[in-house]
């Protein structure tokens, strides 16, 4: 069972910022072999949700209010589940649970996210629409997709 918990970036201790570091750079840099600089100073804005099993994060997103990313949507991106959690619908818990944050915390307005285009399909049984054409972001194609909560 995970145990979530938001936090602002205020809010996060020196471990558990390290370990949403860790897990990122794991997944995206390691794995994934994207070279980008993580450090976007948009963690300062963020609601961080963080998946925990037994303490140990398993899954991450970082959620944001209109403005604070996308400038007429809430969204979230930087979805991380790590590699043995992968395959137990913890992806998809994670996704329902990042909708209901900007659901609760912002506006009940539409959503936006810029999905790596692989997960199109993933995102559109979760409910999302694809919308325009897709783009590149950090070297990976990319989409923009929209849900109404």
């Amino acid at each position: 069972m995970i145990e979530w918990k938001e936090k602002k970036f205020q809010e996060l201790t020196t471990k558990e910022l390290y370990e949403i570091s860790r897990v990122r750079s794991e997944v995206f840099v390691v794995e994934q072999e994207i070279l980008y600089n993580d450090f976007d100073r948009k963690d300062y804005e963020a609601i961080h949700l963080c998946g925990l099993i037994k303490e140990e994060l398993v899954a991450y997103a970082r959620v944001f209010d209109k403005g604070d990313y996308y400038e007429n949507n809430p969204g979230f991106g930087r979805l991380v589940v790590v590699k043995k959690e992968r395959g137990k619908g913890i992806g998809k818990e994670l996704v329902k649970k990042s909708i209901e944050v900007c659901k609760t915390k912002f506006s009940k307005q539409e959503i936006k996210i810029s999905a790596q285009a692989y997960l199109e399909k993933f995102y559109v049984e979760l409910g999302f629409e694809r919308r325009g054409e897709g783009y590149m972001e950090d070297g990976i194609p990319h989409c923009a997709m929209f849900i109404i909560p």
